[in-house]
């Protein structure tokens, strides 16, 4: 039996990793952790461990602590933050003998600033990087990018922060902000023509598996609604950006397309809030993630069912 840790568990990320191994039918001993008390995470937990916030500076010995005390196999980030505070302190996690689900370490990095991900992604020879710019000229803006443009936070997640402009007063509220906190593209798209994709890394520049989805959001950033694309068109864009990034492990590609072209809106290097519902059209990348990070592994191409998906809420009762 391998013990599998699964911060934020609270969270639509964190009890969708753990309700995907509590499916896979590998003999797991679940933990779930997060900030909150009484949550549902417990159901999905053989374990429930409360943590302290990820930016407190008890959080790191906190963690290590839990690692050792139930001799933890390997851990899972459920939420961002999660995510990079273990690659800033991968070394000494790693110390306690746990493997952490962590993609490429220069990628987790690049993926902090928005800004900086595009010049990278300008060095490649492809037809999806969407134009941004630090500029705060609002005309010039008008002209180079068009007369609807978004303003997105450099540092940000999930639709977070997101401002969309189409006059000068509002983009004028925000201009003092263009550079160091916020960075302008234009708006491209519709809502019905979004996509989350998902490919398994080798971290050597491949990929062995992977699903697309058409996708809506919720008002809160995350896939509302979802339907399955199998096969799709995408397999070329994420083959030239794997060669380029590096991947390894999850990693989730979100497009939008726009006049026909598939234009990427983001890479996120961390299992994404689709993943319950990619596990039940027989896509289960947290199970694969176990058996790549724990028994070398290398996962190969699951058949993918095809349907659509609804997310509602639900109530989980616990008895006295």
């Amino acid at each position: 039996m391998k013990t599998i840790l699964v911060s934020g568990a609270s969270g639509i990320v964190g009890y969708g990793v753990l309700r995907s191994l509590r499916s896979s039918g590998l003999d797991l001993r679940l933990i779930g952790t997060t900030i909150y008390d009484n949550t549902a995470a417990e159901a999905f937990s053989d374990i429930f461990e409360k943590a302290p916030a990820t930016n407190d500076e008890s959080y790191i010995p906190w963690l290590i602590n839990t690692i050792e005390k139930y001799q933890v196999d390997m851990i899972i980030p459920g939420i961002e933050a999660d995510l990079y505070k273990w690659n800033e302190h991968s070394a000494r996690i790693k110390a306690t003998g746990a493997s952490i689900l962590l993609n490429n370490p220069e990628l987790v990095s690049i993926c902090q600033d928005k800004w900086l991900f595009y010049e990278s992604l300008s060095q490649i020879n492809t037809s999806c990087v969407i134009k941004t710019s630090l500029n705060n000229d609002y005309d010039w803006l008008r002209e180079q990018l068009g007369e609807t443009l978004l303003l997105k936070p450099r540092k940000g997640f999930a639709s977070k922060g997101i401002v969309k402009i189409t006059d000068e007063k509002t983009f004028n509220l925000h201009k003092s902000l263009i550079g160091d906190v916020l960075m302008v593209q234009p708006f491209i798209g519709t809502d019905q023509e979004e996509y989350t994709s998902t490919a398994f890394g080798d971290g050597q520049g491949g990929f062995s598996a992977r699903m697309t989805m058409r996708r809506n959001l919720s008002r809160e950033g995350f896939t509302e609604k979802a339907e399955v694309i199998w096969p799709d068109e995408l397999s070329g864009i994420i083959s030239d950006l794997c060669a380029h990034f590096k991947p390894l492990g999850p990693t989730n590609f979100q497009f939008r397309k726009h006049n026909g072209v598939y234009m990427l809106l983001e890479i996120n290097p961390r299992i994404s809030s689709s993943t319950s519902i990619r596990t039940a059209f027989g896509y289960n990348e947290s199970a694969m993630s176990v058996n790549f990070y724990l028994h070398n592994i290398t996962p190969t191409q699951p058949t993918i069912r095809q349907g659509k998906a609804i997310r509602y809420t639900e109530d989980f009762i616990f008895s006295a």
